[in-house]
């Protein structure tokens, strides 16, 4: 039983289709330019390949495991052939899970969730908060950030040989920062955890997209990534790795799907016998469409090659940095150094500017969409700018007003789908606003940086 899906056209290998390519958007200095879309790391633009599929599919949908109907058989095919997609793209070993979730976010509030009773965690302080903050119920070591990818090895090392020996322990740390795009010595890091009885789960949410993730290879015992940031629409994220935990975890949700057997008792109440396989922690109606969407976008980028999408992705990452080399007003974040393998994300401070007005002008007046703020890793931003530690502040909204000083940074990422003009304007935009100043007026509305529709400048 099979859906027809898209045909994959490989005569398009660099830059891969994206939707939105073509969107055109109006600049206040008047007149309309295509859409440079260079916030990958928060949300990659769905592939071309991926949305064909979701529409191919639409037309056969049927709710899953529960319908004796064609269009329910088929259904269920589809989810549980996504399952076994995913599985063969992150490369998973024998008896391990693969967990259908909304995000990666999702996925490790469902392991924090599954944590046994005493567990220690271990997480550096450089983590995106959907890493370092679902950790409530256990005791948390905080780690503070590390200089080098040996520092990071060594600091870990050192923490867990101070933790009890023979209590349950997870380390939690990413593969690449959604920062500043720096790879992390993953394999290192669970070789370390290992030795100290430790298990670990990795954040693919920035590596997945760029590199391949073998659990077997990296040796981690879980991984989670999201959908939104691999290609695929949102709504939809993965959690795999061993099954142990979370066999015996309660359900993550209680409801259908997640129980095998419910029965009223004598005394009116409810036994509920619950499944010990994925479906555990996947109540109620699963997001279909979502998983064929993930496990699309692991096909596509499988069938490009991962060594042929880095490669042209290394070309742009150096574009960017020698076309602001000689402008001294711009300064790169970085934990382990300007030359650290990095994945398509940089972010950065413009001296003399607020870096929501450096944002707003880049889109008003150059099309250009980044990131501004702190991207919901406020201690390491924080970290990086040298600033306090305690000082408020909210994703990618900053309170500052254009001239004053923000303690926010600029984020610009990119992917298999950036073509190189935007990237090219990217370059173009930065040096005239840094020499030149900005051609329009700006002023802050509900803490955003916003053109005055008023007056020029």
């Amino acid at each position: 039983m099979s859906v027809p899906t898209a045909a994959a056209d490989r005569s398009v290998c660099a830059p891969l289709p994206v939707l939105g390519r073509d969107v055109t958007v109006p600049l206040v200095t008047g007149g309309e330019v295509t859409y440079a879309a260079l916030d990958y790391a928060a949300s990659a633009p769905a592939l071309q390949r991926v949305w064909d599929d979701v529409a191919a599919y639409a037309p056969y949908y049927g709710s899953v495991h529960r319908g004796a109907g064609y269009l329910s058989q088929l259904s269920t095919d589809l989810f549980e052939n996504a399952r076994r997609t995913v599985a063969e793209f992150l490369d998973c070993r024998a008896g391990d899970q693969v967990v259908f979730t909304r995000s990666t976010t999702d996925s490790l509030n469902l392991l924090a969730a599954a944590l046994p009773v005493g567990c220690e965690v271990f997480v550096f302080e450089t983590e995106h908060h959907a890493s370092l903050l679902p950790w409530r119920g256990a005791r948390v070591t905080y780690l503070d950030a590390p200089r080098s990818p040996r520092q990071a090895v060594e600091t870990l090392e050192r923490a867990l040989a101070d933790r009890d020996p023979y209590g349950p322990a997870l380390v939690c740390v990413t593969g690449a920062s959604n920062v500043t795009g720096e790879l992390w010595p993953v394999r290192e890091l669970a070789a370390a955890a290992h030795a100290h009885g430790a298990r670990i789960v990795l954040d693919a949410a920035q590596l997945a997209p760029h590199h391949p993730v073998s659990l077997r290879d990296l040796d981690v015992d879980w991984v989670a990534f999201s959908g939104h940031k691999l290609y695929a629409p949102f709504g939809s994220g993965v959690l795999a790795g061993r099954a142990d935990w979370l066999r015996v975890a309660e359900p993550y949700l209680a409801g259908g799907g997640a129980s095998r057997k419910v029965t009223r008792r004598g005394d009116g109440g409810v036994d509920v016998e619950w499944h010990d396989s994925a479906a555990r922690h996947e109540a109620g109606s699963p997001n279909v469409i979502g998983a064929h969407a993930v496990a699309s976008a692991c096909k596509e980028l499988t069938e490009a090659g991962f060594e042929t999408l880095a490669a042209r992705e290394e070309q742009l990452i150096r574009a960017v940095r020698e076309g602001l080399a000689d402008v001294p007003e711009v300064r790169f974040l970085s934990l382990f150094g300007d030359d650290a393998p990095r994945v398509g994300v940089l972010s950065f401070v413009v001296e003399g500017w607020n870096s929501s007005h450096f944002a707003a002008a880049l889109s008003a007046e150059y099309g250009i969409g980044v990131r501004d703020g702190l991207f919901c890793a406020h201690p390491l931003v924080r970290t990086l700018l040298g600033g306090d530690t305690q000082a408020q502040g909210e994703c990618g909204a900053p309170e500052a007003a254009p001239g004053e000083k923000s303690l926010n940074a600029i984020r610009v990422s990119f992917g298999a789908g950036t073509p190189d003009e935007h990237v090219e304007r990217f370059v173009r935009a930065v040096r005239e606003l840094v020499r030149d100043g900005a051609r329009w007026n700006y002023r802050t509305v509900d803490g955003r940086c916003v053109p005055d529709t008023s007056a020029r400048t």
